[in-house]
């Protein structure tokens, strides 16, 4: 359906795999790292700098976005309405971008569509070559990095200048993002401030840690590129069917100079992102800022409806990007996950994403919605592919459902994906996990089995000792579970028995 309207160019093979570890080559494919969570997560593990640095910023984080949600009285009527408006739009989606298209086309903008990342790709260059440029700045957008574009036009000779002060930071120090709003959270400023000595032209010998002085080094660094790029690339929050309106929410003021400066602007926008009217758009003006940076609003917000003479970028495209997206809104339960508005917020509640930041996921989107979303996206996935381990990157606290503002059933989904994990890896001959759930389901399918059990079970009250805990236990009764988890003992009694002994005292 869906599919089929976005015109197909041509097939592209899947990518090999590549393992990347921060200070290495980056990946070929942002959703294609290499490494297992369980490995790459080891090595973030022993980075105790790395740790403290991501729980300074996701404490601030969440502080400051609870401030402002307790201000809201009527916030959890705004996610509830803000789920509905994106199940409205998942079930009228071809609909929606055929709306835009028409809107946005009326206003002189010019729409193409994109099946993947290449496809994307490849239109921007040609879009790029057209103007005879070799250089190009950008506002920060998630669709962008997970199409691997800054890397594509450099193989091509162009250079795409990030303007966004983390996204330059990650630029500027070779590395890839961790998160989905800061993607420099796992920096501090010592570490700031090497890279832009090292990587900076210009810079002061004795510039300090001081935040001010750093944003201003960047500043002057940026400032140049602003005024001198003939063209902008941008990705867009929001882009309203019923006028065909885009739009950026930020904090620097970084985006509203790559959109009004530059002759020419190109937005790269998932399918998804789409909102049926303008009036939709005001429900998440109230959500996303706070979820995102615990801000009331965005310092700068800016709309854009194709082309005003005289004013702005007097060429305005929009590639519309599928790349994996219309296979994820066919599934039954994960299709949720499409209703991601990419403010991070499930990422500064999740205790996973704390202590291993966001490189042990080996994506460029990590912590619980980059469980969900990225095997989805992939579109040569196998359940051997590493990222099929994803789901089991989550303890089911289910404080990310908590922290969503658009109410997307996150630990659902990754229940579901594991459960399709298993399944894809059950052989014809059980494994020792088949053979002790199938003795399992025996036992607690009988009450008179049960109650054995129980009493067998009250014999280890005793290895609890005072703390009432029990460490490692050996093979074949718990033992991977046990290396890392202390287990509860058991009462030394059973409810079963309790009942028994209280029965008899009331008679």
């Amino acid at each position: 359906m869906l599919q089929e309207m976005l015109r197909k160019k041509k097939e592209q093979e899947a990518k090999p795999v590549h393992a990347w570890s921060p200070g290495a080559d980056i990946p070929d494919d942002p959703l294609r790292w290499g490494e297992y969570f369980e490995e790459s997560s080891k090595k973030q593990l022993a980075n105790s700098q790395l740790r403290r640095n991501i729980r300074h910023a996701t404490t601030a984080i969440r502080n400051k976005r609870q401030t402002r949600v307790d201000e809201m009285p009527d916030w959890e009527q705004l996610r509830l309405a803000a789920s509905a408006v994106k199940q409205r739009t998942q079930a009228n989606l071809p609909e929606l971008l055929e709306e835009f298209e028409k809107n946005f086309t009326a206003r002189g903008g010019i729409v193409h569509w994109a099946r993947d990342g290449q496809e994307a790709c490849e239109i921007v260059k040609e879009l790029i070559d057209e103007k005879g440029l070799n250089e190009i700045v950008k506002v920060k957008s998630m669709a962008t990095q997970e199409i691997n574009l800054n890397e594509y036009l450099a193989d091509r000779g162009i250079k795409a200048w990030e303007t966004d002060l983390a996204e330059m930071i990650v630029q500027l120090g070779e590395d890839m993002p961790s998160h989905v709003v800061v993607p420099a959270i796992h920096r501090n400023r010592s570490e700031v401030r090497e890279i832009f000595k090292e990587k900076m032209e210009n810079i002061p010998a004795d510039i300090s840690t001081e935040p001010r002085e750093l944003t201003m080094a960047a500043r002057a660094h940026l400032r140049e590129k602003f005024l001198s790029s003939t063209l902008a690339v941008s990705g867009s929050n929001m882009a309203v069917a019923e006028t065909g309106t885009l739009s950026v929410y930020e904090s620097e003021g970084n985006g509203r100079m790559c959109l009004t400066l530059p002759d020419t602007l190109i937005s790269v926008v998932g399918i998804e992102k789409i909102v049926p009217t303008f009036q939709d758009a005001e429900i998440f003006s109230q959500l996303l800022p706070r979820s995102a940076t615990g801000e009331r609003m965005n310092p700068y917000t800016s709309m854009w409806t194709g082309v005003t003479p005289n004013d702005g970028p007097q060429e305005v495209h929009v590639i519309l990007l599928d790349n994996g997206r219309t296979k994820l809104l066919a599934d039954e339960v994960a299709h949720e996950a499409l209703s991601c508005i990419r403010c991070g917020a499930c990422l500064n509640i999740c205790p996973v994403y704390e202590n291993v930041g966001g490189h042990a996921y080996n994506s460029v989107y990590p912590g619980p919605i980059g469980i969900c979303l990225t095997p989805q996206l992939k579109t040569a996935f196998e359940h051997d592919d590493p990222d099929s381990t994803l789901p089991f990157a989550c303890s089911l606290c289910n404080a990310c459902a908590e922290a969503c503002p658009v109410h997307i059933d996150l630990p659902g989904i990754i229940v579901e994906n594991r459960r399709r994990y298993q399944d894809a890896h059950r052989h014809s001959l059980p494994n020792g996990w088949d053979l002790s759930m199938k003795a399992m389901s025996k036992v607690m399918s009988s009450g008179k089995l049960m109650e054995q059990a129980g009493n067998l079970a009250t014999l280890g009250h005793a290895l609890g000792g005072k703390s009432g805990r029990i460490g490692h236990l050996p093979l074949p009764v718990a033992a991977k579970w046990t290396k890392v988890h202390d287990v509860p003992a058991p009462p030394s009694q059973t409810f079963r028995g309790w009942w028994k002994e209280n029965q008899k005292g009331d008679n």
